[in-house]
Protein backbone atom coordinates (compact mmCIF):
# COMPACT_ATOMS: atom_id res chain seq x y z
CA UNK A 1 0.00 0.00 0.00
CA UNK A 2 2.75 2.69 1.05
CA UNK A 3 4.59 1.48 -1.83
CA UNK A 4 1.93 2.48 -4.21
CA UNK A 5 0.66 5.41 -2.94
CA UNK A 6 4.43 6.90 -3.02
CA UNK A 7 4.39 6.28 -6.61
CA UNK A 8 0.69 7.47 -7.27
CA UNK A 9 1.66 10.81 -5.32
CA UNK A 10 5.20 11.19 -6.98
CA UNK A 11 4.20 13.64 -10.01
CA UNK A 12 2.10 16.08 -7.31
CA UNK A 13 4.85 16.27 -5.07
CA UNK A 14 7.61 17.55 -7.97
CA UNK A 15 5.00 20.33 -9.56
CA UNK A 16 4.97 21.71 -5.54
CA UNK A 17 8.45 22.53 -5.70
CA UNK A 18 9.01 26.22 -7.01
CA UNK A 19 12.17 28.27 -8.41
CA UNK A 20 13.91 24.62 -8.88
CA UNK A 21 13.64 21.44 -10.69
CA UNK A 22 13.77 18.50 -7.90
CA UNK A 23 15.46 15.39 -9.46
CA UNK A 24 12.85 13.09 -10.77
CA UNK A 25 12.97 9.54 -9.31
CA UNK A 26 13.38 7.72 -12.24
CA UNK A 27 16.70 10.27 -12.92
CA UNK A 28 18.20 10.25 -9.73
CA UNK A 29 21.58 8.42 -9.14
CA UNK A 30 24.01 8.04 -6.71
CA UNK A 31 23.30 10.01 -3.11
CA UNK A 32 20.27 11.02 -4.11
CA UNK A 33 18.77 7.89 -5.18
CA UNK A 34 19.66 6.35 -1.85
CA UNK A 35 17.76 9.44 -0.12
CA UNK A 36 14.67 9.12 -1.99
CA UNK A 37 14.65 5.18 -1.54
CA UNK A 38 15.06 5.96 2.81
CA UNK A 39 12.75 9.05 2.01
CA UNK A 40 10.03 6.67 0.77
CA UNK A 41 10.36 3.92 2.64
CA UNK A 42 10.13 5.83 5.81
CA UNK A 43 8.21 8.76 5.64
CA UNK A 44 5.48 7.03 2.80
CA UNK A 45 6.44 9.50 -0.25
CA UNK A 46 8.94 12.05 -1.27
CA UNK A 47 7.51 14.64 0.97
CA UNK A 48 8.47 18.20 -0.88
CA UNK A 49 10.43 19.36 2.24
CA UNK A 50 12.79 17.58 1.28
CA UNK A 51 13.01 16.80 -2.17
CA UNK A 52 13.09 20.69 -3.32
CA UNK A 53 17.07 20.28 -2.06
CA UNK A 54 17.35 17.55 -4.83
CA UNK A 55 19.32 19.71 -7.06
CA UNK A 56 22.17 19.69 -4.22
CA UNK A 57 22.76 16.02 -2.96
CA UNK A 58 24.89 16.93 0.17
CA UNK A 59 21.95 19.42 1.15
CA UNK A 60 19.42 16.53 0.58
CA UNK A 61 21.18 14.00 2.20
CA UNK A 62 21.83 16.56 5.22
CA UNK A 63 17.92 18.04 5.83
CA UNK A 64 16.92 14.17 5.25
CA UNK A 65 19.17 12.85 7.98
CA UNK A 66 18.28 15.63 10.50
CA UNK A 67 14.64 14.86 9.60
CA UNK A 68 14.85 11.69 10.03
CA UNK A 69 16.12 11.20 12.93
CA UNK A 70 14.79 13.63 14.94
CA UNK A 71 10.87 13.44 13.68
CA UNK A 72 11.13 9.68 12.56
CA UNK A 73 13.64 7.86 14.52
CA UNK A 74 12.37 5.67 17.52
CA UNK A 75 13.17 7.25 21.00
CA UNK A 76 11.53 8.16 24.28
CA UNK A 77 8.80 10.53 23.29
CA UNK A 78 6.24 9.24 21.13
CA UNK A 79 5.47 10.96 17.04
CA UNK A 80 2.76 12.80 18.01
CA UNK A 81 4.72 14.70 20.88
CA UNK A 82 7.22 15.27 17.88
CA UNK A 83 4.34 16.24 15.18
CA UNK A 84 2.93 18.99 18.03
CA UNK A 85 6.46 20.59 18.59
CA UNK A 86 7.02 20.48 14.18
CA UNK A 87 3.01 21.88 13.98
CA UNK A 88 4.29 24.43 16.88
CA UNK A 89 7.63 25.42 15.49
CA UNK A 90 6.16 26.12 12.29
CA UNK A 91 3.56 28.04 13.39
CA UNK A 92 5.70 30.61 15.03
CA UNK A 93 7.96 30.26 11.83
CA UNK A 94 5.27 32.24 9.99
CA UNK A 95 5.48 28.72 7.82
CA UNK A 96 1.59 27.66 6.87
CA UNK A 97 2.94 24.82 4.65
CA UNK A 98 4.45 22.83 7.65
CA UNK A 99 1.69 23.62 9.98
CA UNK A 100 -0.93 22.52 7.94
CA UNK A 101 0.64 19.83 7.08
CA UNK A 102 1.87 18.31 10.58
CA UNK A 103 -1.17 19.67 12.30
CA UNK A 104 -3.12 17.22 10.21
CA UNK A 105 -0.58 13.91 11.15
CA UNK A 106 -1.57 14.99 14.86
CA UNK A 107 -5.16 15.16 14.37
CA UNK A 108 -4.89 11.65 13.07
CA UNK A 109 -2.67 10.66 15.75
CA UNK A 110 -4.46 12.10 18.65
CA UNK A 111 -8.29 12.27 18.77
CA UNK A 112 -9.05 15.68 18.61
CA UNK A 113 -10.49 15.43 22.30
CA UNK A 114 -7.26 14.58 23.49
CA UNK A 115 -5.65 17.23 21.15
CA UNK A 116 -6.76 19.99 23.11
CA UNK A 117 -4.97 19.38 26.74
CA UNK A 118 -7.34 17.22 28.17
CA UNK A 119 -6.47 15.24 31.50
CA UNK A 120 -4.57 12.08 29.87
CA UNK A 121 -3.71 13.92 26.89
CA UNK A 122 -0.13 12.71 25.42
CA UNK A 123 0.72 16.05 24.29
CA UNK A 124 0.37 18.13 27.29
CA UNK A 125 0.36 22.25 25.83
CA UNK A 126 3.40 22.68 27.97
CA UNK A 127 5.17 20.86 24.96
CA UNK A 128 3.49 23.21 22.48
CA UNK A 129 3.95 26.19 24.32
CA UNK A 130 7.93 25.16 24.93
CA UNK A 131 8.01 24.97 21.35
CA UNK A 132 6.38 27.92 20.59
CA UNK A 133 8.61 30.01 22.80
CA UNK A 134 12.17 28.49 20.56
CA UNK A 135 11.63 31.11 18.09
CA UNK A 136 13.05 33.80 20.11
CA UNK A 137 15.46 33.84 22.90
CA UNK A 138 13.75 36.06 25.74
CA UNK A 139 10.65 33.50 25.31
CA UNK A 140 12.90 30.63 24.90
CA UNK A 141 14.27 31.48 28.49
CA UNK A 142 11.02 31.59 29.92
CA UNK A 143 9.79 28.44 29.18
CA UNK A 144 11.22 25.38 31.62
CA UNK A 145 12.10 22.45 29.73
CA UNK A 146 8.88 20.54 29.14
CA UNK A 147 10.32 17.03 30.32
CA UNK A 148 13.12 15.26 31.32
CA UNK A 149 16.74 15.90 30.06
CA UNK A 150 16.64 13.08 27.49
CA UNK A 151 13.46 13.46 26.17
CA UNK A 152 13.28 17.43 26.36
CA UNK A 153 16.20 16.68 23.97
CA UNK A 154 14.78 14.89 21.58
CA UNK A 155 12.50 17.54 21.03
CA UNK A 156 14.88 20.31 20.94
CA UNK A 157 16.37 17.77 17.52
CA UNK A 158 12.71 18.17 16.04
CA UNK A 159 12.83 22.30 17.18
CA UNK A 160 16.27 22.83 15.47
CA UNK A 161 15.37 20.47 12.58
CA UNK A 162 12.16 23.08 11.84
CA UNK A 163 13.96 25.92 12.26
CA UNK A 164 16.12 25.02 9.48
CA UNK A 165 13.07 23.30 7.35
CA UNK A 166 10.53 25.97 7.81
CA UNK A 167 12.93 28.42 5.98
CA UNK A 168 13.61 26.08 2.86
CA UNK A 169 10.01 25.39 2.72
CA UNK A 170 8.93 28.73 3.01
CA UNK A 171 11.43 29.80 -0.25
CA UNK A 172 10.41 27.11 -2.50
CA UNK A 173 6.79 26.14 -1.73
CA UNK A 174 3.62 27.60 -1.76
CA UNK A 175 1.54 27.77 1.88
CA UNK A 176 -0.05 24.64 1.11
CA UNK A 177 0.47 20.99 -0.13
CA UNK A 178 -2.92 21.61 -2.20
CA UNK A 179 -2.75 22.59 -5.62
CA UNK A 180 -4.14 26.31 -5.62
CA UNK A 181 -7.16 25.76 -7.58
CA UNK A 182 -8.64 23.53 -4.94
CA UNK A 183 -11.95 25.43 -4.06
CA UNK A 184 -11.93 26.79 -0.48
CA UNK A 185 -14.65 24.58 1.02
CA UNK A 186 -12.90 21.23 -0.06
CA UNK A 187 -9.16 22.38 1.07
CA UNK A 188 -10.26 21.65 4.93
CA UNK A 189 -11.13 17.73 3.60
CA UNK A 190 -8.16 17.38 1.43
CA UNK A 191 -6.37 18.55 3.97
CA UNK A 192 -7.73 16.03 6.51
CA UNK A 193 -7.30 13.08 3.78
CA UNK A 194 -3.67 13.91 3.31
CA UNK A 195 -3.05 13.60 7.07
CA UNK A 196 -4.79 10.24 7.09
CA UNK A 197 -2.84 9.63 4.38
CA UNK A 198 0.69 9.71 6.21
CA UNK A 199 -0.69 7.29 9.22
CA UNK A 200 0.71 4.81 8.16
CA UNK A 201 4.33 5.72 8.09
CA UNK A 202 3.44 8.24 10.96
CA UNK A 203 2.56 5.26 13.07
CA UNK A 204 5.60 3.84 12.24
CA UNK A 205 8.95 4.33 14.71
CA UNK A 206 12.15 4.19 12.28
CA UNK A 207 15.25 2.55 13.35
CA UNK A 208 17.78 5.45 15.21
CA UNK A 209 21.15 5.53 12.84
CA UNK A 210 20.36 4.60 9.50
CA UNK A 211 20.35 7.98 7.39
CA UNK A 212 23.50 9.77 8.91
CA UNK A 213 25.55 6.81 6.70
CA UNK A 214 24.65 9.06 4.08
CA UNK A 215 26.99 11.79 4.43
CA UNK A 216 30.92 11.30 5.71
CA UNK A 217 31.44 11.12 9.60
CA UNK A 218 31.92 14.71 11.53
CA UNK A 219 32.52 15.65 14.97
CA UNK A 220 30.00 17.29 16.60
CA UNK A 221 30.50 20.56 17.26
CA UNK A 222 30.17 22.07 21.07
CA UNK A 223 28.11 23.91 20.60
CA UNK A 224 26.82 22.60 17.96
CA UNK A 225 25.92 26.08 16.55
CA UNK A 226 27.53 29.49 15.58
CA UNK A 227 26.86 32.33 18.21
CA UNK A 228 27.80 35.55 19.18
CA UNK A 229 30.46 34.99 21.93
CA UNK A 230 29.97 37.25 25.06
CA UNK A 231 33.08 38.80 24.97
CA UNK A 232 31.83 40.23 21.01
CA UNK A 233 33.99 37.87 19.50
CA UNK A 234 32.30 36.28 15.69
CA UNK A 235 29.56 34.61 15.06
CA UNK A 236 30.74 31.14 13.36
CA UNK A 237 28.08 30.01 10.81
CA UNK A 238 27.77 26.19 9.93
CA UNK A 239 31.18 24.62 8.91
CA UNK A 240 32.98 27.76 10.24
CA UNK A 241 34.34 26.37 13.86
CA UNK A 242 32.64 26.67 16.96
CA UNK A 243 32.04 29.86 19.05
CA UNK A 244 31.29 30.35 23.06
CA UNK A 245 28.36 28.75 24.15
CA UNK A 246 25.36 31.15 24.68
CA UNK A 247 22.73 29.11 26.45
CA UNK A 248 22.31 28.12 30.22
CA UNK A 249 22.60 24.85 29.35
CA UNK A 250 24.54 22.58 26.21
CA UNK A 251 22.36 21.27 23.97
CA UNK A 252 25.31 19.64 22.16
CA UNK A 253 25.78 17.56 25.48
CA UNK A 254 21.91 16.72 25.77
CA UNK A 255 21.96 15.53 22.19
CA UNK A 256 25.42 13.91 22.82
CA UNK A 257 24.15 11.74 26.05
CA UNK A 258 20.87 11.33 25.09
CA UNK A 259 20.16 11.52 21.32
CA UNK A 260 23.14 9.84 19.77
CA UNK A 261 21.85 9.64 16.56
CA UNK A 262 20.70 12.85 15.70
CA UNK A 263 23.64 14.60 17.36
CA UNK A 264 25.57 12.68 14.44
CA UNK A 265 23.25 13.37 12.26
CA UNK A 266 23.22 16.89 13.08
CA UNK A 267 27.18 16.88 12.91
CA UNK A 268 27.37 15.45 9.24
CA UNK A 269 24.88 17.71 8.07
CA UNK A 270 26.57 20.64 9.56
CA UNK A 271 29.65 19.93 8.08
CA UNK A 272 28.36 19.38 4.68
CA UNK A 273 26.76 23.06 4.90
CA UNK A 274 29.86 23.78 5.53
CA UNK A 275 31.71 22.52 2.35
CA UNK A 276 28.39 23.81 0.29
CA UNK A 277 28.82 26.76 1.72
CA UNK A 278 32.16 27.40 1.00
CA UNK A 279 31.20 26.29 -2.28
CA UNK A 280 28.17 28.57 -3.18
CA UNK A 281 28.07 31.38 -0.84
CA UNK A 282 30.67 34.10 -1.31
CA UNK A 283 32.60 34.68 1.79
CA UNK A 284 31.75 38.30 2.30
CA UNK A 285 27.46 37.13 2.29
CA UNK A 286 28.79 34.50 4.60
CA UNK A 287 30.65 37.35 6.97
CA UNK A 288 27.29 39.81 6.52
CA UNK A 289 25.00 36.62 7.66
CA UNK A 290 27.04 35.87 10.39
CA UNK A 291 27.43 39.48 11.72
CA UNK A 292 23.23 40.02 11.16
CA UNK A 293 22.76 36.52 13.14
CA UNK A 294 24.97 37.58 15.70
CA UNK A 295 22.84 40.43 16.86
CA UNK A 296 20.16 38.70 16.15
CA UNK A 297 17.41 37.38 18.95
CA UNK A 298 14.40 35.95 16.82
CA UNK A 299 12.51 39.03 16.75
CA UNK A 300 11.01 40.16 14.13
CA UNK A 301 12.83 42.32 11.02
CA UNK A 302 9.85 44.13 10.21
CA UNK A 303 7.16 44.45 7.50
CA UNK A 304 9.23 45.23 4.55
CA UNK A 305 12.41 43.77 3.42
CA UNK A 306 14.03 47.00 2.96
CA UNK A 307 16.22 46.58 6.00
CA UNK A 308 17.57 42.87 4.08
CA UNK A 309 18.65 45.77 1.26
CA UNK A 310 20.62 48.14 3.48
CA UNK A 311 22.67 45.02 5.11
CA UNK A 312 23.50 43.59 1.59
CA UNK A 313 24.31 47.09 -0.01
CA UNK A 314 27.78 46.61 2.00
CA UNK A 315 28.74 44.45 -0.30
CA UNK A 316 30.18 44.51 -3.82
CA UNK A 317 27.67 44.95 -6.00
CA UNK A 318 27.49 41.41 -8.02
CA UNK A 319 27.40 39.79 -4.22
CA UNK A 320 24.27 41.88 -3.28
CA UNK A 321 21.31 39.35 -4.51
CA UNK A 322 23.06 36.69 -3.07
CA UNK A 323 23.44 38.72 -0.12
CA UNK A 324 19.78 39.79 0.55
CA UNK A 325 18.35 36.27 -0.57
CA UNK A 326 20.75 34.90 2.40
CA UNK A 327 19.36 37.08 4.86
CA UNK A 328 16.09 37.32 4.29
CA UNK A 329 16.26 33.46 4.29
CA UNK A 330 17.83 32.81 7.91
CA UNK A 331 16.00 36.24 9.23
CA UNK A 332 12.58 36.08 7.95
CA UNK A 333 11.80 34.00 5.05
CA UNK A 334 8.54 34.35 4.66
CA UNK A 335 9.24 37.18 3.00
CA UNK A 336 11.35 35.66 0.43
CA UNK A 337 9.47 36.10 -3.18
CA UNK A 338 10.26 35.62 -7.24
CA UNK A 339 12.26 39.12 -7.18
CA UNK A 340 14.80 38.16 -4.47
CA UNK A 341 15.56 34.63 -6.16
CA UNK A 342 15.37 35.82 -9.80
CA UNK A 343 17.78 38.26 -8.89
CA UNK A 344 20.46 35.76 -7.53
CA UNK A 345 19.66 33.31 -11.10
CA UNK A 346 20.31 36.93 -13.02
CA UNK A 347 23.75 36.89 -10.79
CA UNK A 348 24.64 33.47 -12.35
CA UNK A 349 23.03 30.86 -9.80
CA UNK A 350 21.42 27.87 -11.22
CA UNK A 351 19.74 25.38 -9.36
CA UNK A 352 22.68 23.41 -7.28
CA UNK A 353 23.71 27.09 -5.71
CA UNK A 354 20.11 28.57 -5.47
CA UNK A 355 19.59 25.79 -3.01
CA UNK A 356 23.07 25.86 -1.19
CA UNK A 357 22.93 29.52 -1.09
CA UNK A 358 19.45 29.13 1.45
CA UNK A 359 20.21 25.77 2.81
CA UNK A 360 23.53 27.34 4.19
CA UNK A 361 21.94 30.48 5.66
CA UNK A 362 18.56 28.51 6.83
CA UNK A 363 21.16 26.13 8.81
CA UNK A 364 22.56 29.24 9.88
CA UNK A 365 19.67 30.28 11.91
CA UNK A 366 18.60 27.12 12.56
CA UNK A 367 22.13 26.39 14.86
CA UNK A 368 21.66 30.10 16.32
CA UNK A 369 18.13 29.58 17.51
CA UNK A 370 19.45 26.06 18.88
CA UNK A 371 21.80 28.56 20.66
CA UNK A 372 19.09 29.73 23.31
CA UNK A 373 17.14 26.52 23.73
CA UNK A 374 17.46 25.52 27.41
CA UNK A 375 17.82 21.56 28.08
CA UNK A 376 18.52 20.18 31.53
CA UNK A 377 21.91 18.73 31.59
CA UNK A 378 21.55 14.96 31.85
CA UNK A 379 23.05 13.01 34.23
CA UNK A 380 24.40 10.02 32.33
CA UNK A 381 23.45 8.54 28.81
CA UNK A 382 20.00 6.85 28.58
CA UNK A 383 19.72 3.03 27.77
CA UNK A 384 18.58 3.51 23.73
CA UNK A 385 14.67 2.64 23.13
CA UNK A 386 14.07 -1.25 23.11
CA UNK A 387 14.65 -3.01 19.94
CA UNK A 388 16.27 -0.10 18.32
CA UNK A 389 19.79 0.15 19.51
CA UNK A 390 21.65 3.38 18.82
CA UNK A 391 25.09 3.81 17.28
CA UNK A 392 27.40 6.05 19.04
CA UNK A 393 28.38 9.24 16.78
CA UNK A 394 30.59 8.60 13.94
CA UNK A 395 29.58 4.48 14.73
CA UNK A 396 28.89 2.79 11.21
CA UNK A 397 24.87 2.44 11.62
CA UNK A 398 24.95 -1.07 9.73
CA UNK A 399 26.15 -2.66 12.79
CA UNK A 400 22.56 -1.74 13.70
CA UNK A 401 20.70 -2.13 11.28
CA UNK A 402 17.65 -5.28 11.44
CA UNK A 403 18.69 -8.55 9.84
Amino acid sequence: MGGTLARLMRPGTLIQVRHVSPVRPRAARGLVARVYRQLEGDFGLLAPPVILHSPSPEALAGCWTMLRESLLAAGRTGRAEREAVAAAVSAANACPYCTGVHTETLRGLVPPARAAGTAGDPVPPEITGWARATATRETARRHAAPLPAERTAELAAVAVTFHYLNRMVNVFLDDSPLPPQVPGAARRPLSRLLGLLMLPAARRAAAPGASPGLLPAAPLPDPPYGTAAEDGGPYRGPGDGTAAEDGPYGVAAAWAAGVPHFADAFARASAAAGAYGRRSVPHRVRELVAAELAAWDGGPTGLSRAWATVAADRLPAAERPAGRLALLTALASHQVDRAAVEEVRAAGAGDRELVELTSWAALAAARRVASWIPVPPASAAAPAPAGHPVPAPGEDPARHAPA
